[in-house]
């Protein structure tokens, strides 16, 4: 404690003795004169100590003035903390401040712009700039590429004017002038170009000229900043025209062009940027190098308030003033509104129930998705009448949402008078609830509620509830041959919610469509509008940012009817990671899907489950019979056939004329691609369409090669009825299939030839004698020799293809065993 005690005392010594050095300091540099007074004070002192007495004036004297010299020195001290602390103060309150010159800012600006604020921002745009590019085609292109991007070596100029602040509400607000004159930009297109022109072109876009005001508002204390111009900036665009290859126009200008790149840019400027729409800058602490490349996120809206259809309606500065009898009525016809809310994210829209009364609640939640790191919900409120067809649009507002690098999320939207509102969302799983104003109008209100469930980055990872799942790889993916990245993405359609139905009986006949980059799938037809398929299918991984098309459609009788589509990106897969997600539906009022998707390595796949399919190998399906199929025709009994259709082929068995349980014994081959195979079992009738009397899917992709699977399948869409049928996947590896003998090809080929046309000759015959009834019989005849036909085509395509794989096998055994030649035919 003795030595404690003395610590803190030798502290205090120290802290004394440094203001005293301060105090000292200060009063010399004020006075002077004070190195003379000091040694003259001295002087008398030690003369009346030791010669002669006089009194002790000296000391009390040198005693007042010290004090009265420190008590100046601390009323100056508090003068200019006060001055501080005041010009702060008005800095932060007053409603403007003077202009303040930034030449240090733009001199930054140039010193840093080539080596770091160029390549970031090049890279940022060129994929926005694509984008749009695509989207917003001129007529006179047909096809647009982005070649180059770069934003060149000279930045724009900032508060050239000077730089001010001023204050809007709550809100701190920064004004600097905006001034992008630049020569040295390199942008270089490929433009395809439609009729009545052929060929390319290079359009390079040289010179960019971009002038206006900005505004810039810090939120959230200071986590990001809210930056947009003030009224639509001036923009001037310069590009020059230049060959695009062998079949390319002359560099020569072409018509409309250059307008086209200016509007685009402006218009592109005013929607998003231009007050009061504004974009965010993040001002994260920490930066965890995700990439977002998609999210989940939950929307409700809770509440509207104030809604009044006048109000609404009308622009407020065209409305008269109404008298009190006009505005009980209005009143009165307030309580008779009837609302809902169209919730929109991109192409996703999703629509509340129809609530009445100017201040209804609503408590609707909708699953949506993002595509990217950032997103847009805007919201429509609409008025329904009774009776009436048609919905009278009242007013909107929206919410902007942004993925930061310390995986938060900002929200801001427009408030009250042009002002901000902004949330922050330290992490996946935190409800935001904003109350936002209809924009346009000076009433109404609407409160909602956003939830981002997870975040989906680009290294496989997913952010949600607090937590963050790491991950390995990466993922995307083509068909029928061998994939870029080694890999296969297996695709299940799980099930199906909440479909819409377009028939007025309210039957939902729905099936499924997927696409990944030129291989499509498809499910079997359910009978539900809450359907389960329970469907797997395979893809080989593409890349390149690759999506997943979802197409959902319904069976009708006049043509098949779209029930909503869907993307999903596959950036990002795991293997042994699967993702189980809940698709909503675009371009429709509501529907989900439940996806499964899964990435797996080819070979790792393939030794577990025997090889999912090889490009080298044919499906072998035989149609044995089928039992207790319905009754199509009057008679009670059925002309049964079944269509097969495998991807794009389409192949049928002969008919069976009067029966319930036919039996084919037919066999029909496939070249092995993946593809889903479908069984169709129709009634033939000679005059009428056939009808369908029941369909089904083989499921193949899971068995070991080289064995057979024998299998009753019930048939779908029908009280009853089965189909018996033996499925192969024959591998040629594992069993080399014997090739068809020349000669009796030319002998079958020939066979088959002289056998349809005897059947000409003879239908020809029947119509000639007027015997229209005897007509069936030859015709279902004329169509099993069709199809044998199709059958030997489809033989003749499979081994060729055995063939030519067969060759290159041996190619590359020589190419191996060769390492002369393999050196000289890499060398030539």
């Amino acid at each position: 404690m003795v030595f404690v005690e003395m610590g803190r005392r030798k502290k205090r010594s120290v802290f004394n003795v440094d203001g005293v050095m301060d105090f000292f300091n200060n009063v010399m540099m004020e006075k002077p004169y004070l190195p003379l007074l000091i040694p003259l004070v001295l002087m008398l002192w030690a003369l009346e100590k030791w010669i002669f007495s006089l009194s002790n004036w000296v000391p009390l004297v040198l005693a007042v003035w010290v004090t009265v010299q420190h008590r100046n020195y601390q009323h100056r001290m508090a003068v200019e903390d006060l001055n501080k602390k005041w010009k702060r103060f008005a800095l932060s309150s007053s409603a403007e401040t003077p202009l303040e010159h930034c030449e240090w800012l733009n001199k930054l600006l140039i010193e840093i712009w080539s080596n770091y604020i160029n390549p970031k921002l090049s890279l940022r745009f060129q994929s926005i700039v694509e984008k749009r590019l695509k989207r917003n085609k001129s007529r006179l292109i047909e096809k647009l590429e982005l070649l180059e991007f770069s934003l060149g070596s000279s930045p724009p100029w900032l508060g050239l004017q000077g730089t001010r602040w001023s204050t809007f509400g709550d809100q701190q607000v920064m004004h600097l002038g905006f001034d992008w004159d630049t020569t040295d930009i390199s942008i270089m297109l490929l433009a395809k170009v439609a009729k009545p022109f052929f060929g390319t072109a290079k359009i390079v876009i040289n010179s960019l000229r971009i002038k206006g005001d900005l505004l810039l508002m810090p939120i959230l204390d200071g986590k990001a900043i809210l930056y947009s111009f003030v009224s639509t900036p001036e923009v001037r665009i310069s590009i020059a025209f230049g060959s695009g290859g062998s079949q390319s126009l002359p560099a020569t200008e072409l018509p409309g062009v250059s307008s086209w790149l200016v509007k685009l840019l402006t218009d592109t400027l005013a929607k998003t940027m231009v007050e009061p729409r504004r974009q965010c800058f993040s001002l994260s602490a920490v930066d965890l190098r995700k990439k977002a490349v998609g999210g989940i996120v939950y929307v409700t809206v809770i509440s509207g308030k104030k809604l009044s259809r006048s109000s609404l309606k009308g622009s407020p500065s065209r409305r008269q003033p109404s008298s009190g009898v006009d505005g009980l009525r209005e009143h009165s016809d307030d309580k008779d509104l009837q609302t809902f809310v169209e919730v929109e994210l991109g192409e996703l829209t999703r629509r509340t129930n129809v609530r009445p009364g100017s201040s209804p609640r609503w408590d609707s939640t909708f699953n949506m998705i993002l595509h990217d790191n950032t997103g847009i919900v805007r919201f429509h409120l609409f008025e329904h009448t009774p009776g009436r067809m048609m919905y009278d649009y009242l007013a909107s507002c929206e919410i902007k949402m942004r993925y930061n690098t310390d995986d938060s999320t900002t929200f801001w939207a427009i408030g009250p008078d042009s002002s901000v509102i902004a949330r922050h969302s330290e992490f996946c799983g935190k409800a935001v609830e904003m109350v936002l104003p209809f924009e346009g109008v000076n009433v109404g209100e609407l409160a909602v509620k956003l939830v981002i469930k997870e975040w989906q980055f680009s290294d496989g990872s997913l952010s949600f509830n607090n937590l963050r799942v790491s991950s390995q790889s990466s993922l995307n993916g083509s068909s029928n041959f061998l994939s870029r990245t080694g890999r296969r993405i297996i695709v299940k359609v799980v099930e199906g919610k909440d479909l819409i139905t377009k028939d007025k009986s309210g039957k939902c006949n729905p099936y499924v469509k997927l696409q990944y980059g030129k291989v499509l799938q498809k499910t079997k037809t359910a009978h539900s509008s809450n359907p389960k398929w329970e469907q797997s299918f395979e893809f080989d991984e593409i890349g390149d940012g690759e999506y997943l098309k979802i197409k959902c459609y319904t069976e009708e009788v006049f043509g098949d009817d779209s029930i909503g589509s869907a993307h999903i990106s596959l950036e990002g897969l795991v293997e042994g990671s699967p993702r189980d997600v809940w698709i909503p539906l675009e371009k429709v009022n509501s529907g989900e899907l439940r996806i499964q998707i899964e990435a797996v390595r080819i070979d790792d796949y393939e030794g577990s489950r025997g090889s999912s399919y090889s490009g080298n190998g044919w499906i072998e399906l035989v149609l044995i019979e089928a039992k207790d199929l319905v009754a199509a025709d009057l008679r009670g009994t059925s002309d049964p056939y079944v269509r097969v259709q495998y991807g794009n082929l389409k192949r049928r068995t002969k008919v069976m004329y009067k029966t319930l349980n036919p039996k084919w014994h037919q066999t029909l081959e496939f070249p092995d691609n993946g593809s889903s195979l479908e069984l169709h079992v129709k009634d033939h009738n000679a005059v009428l369409p056939t009808s369908s009397i029941g369909d089904c899917v083989v499921e193949y992709q899971g068995l070991p090669p080289n064995q057979m699977a024998d299998k009753w399948i019930p048939l779908q869409g029908v009280k009853r009825g089965e189909i018996h049928v033996q499925v192969t996947r024959k591998v040629p590896e594992l069993e080399k299939k014997p090739s068809v003998n020349p000669d009796t090809s030319l002998t079958k080929a020939h066979q088959i030839s002289s056998q349809m046309k005897q059947m000409m000759i003879k239908l020809q015959s029947l119509i000639d004698n007027g015997n229209l009834e005897g007509i069936s019989t030859p015709l279902s005849e004329l169509e099993a020799l069709q199809d044998i036909q199709d059958e030997y085509m489809v033989q003749l395509e499979t081994e060729q293809m055995l063939l030519l794989n067969k060759i290159k096998e041996l190619g590359q055994e020589m190419l191996n065993s060769s390492p002369s030649l393999s050196r000289n035919s890499f060398g030539s």
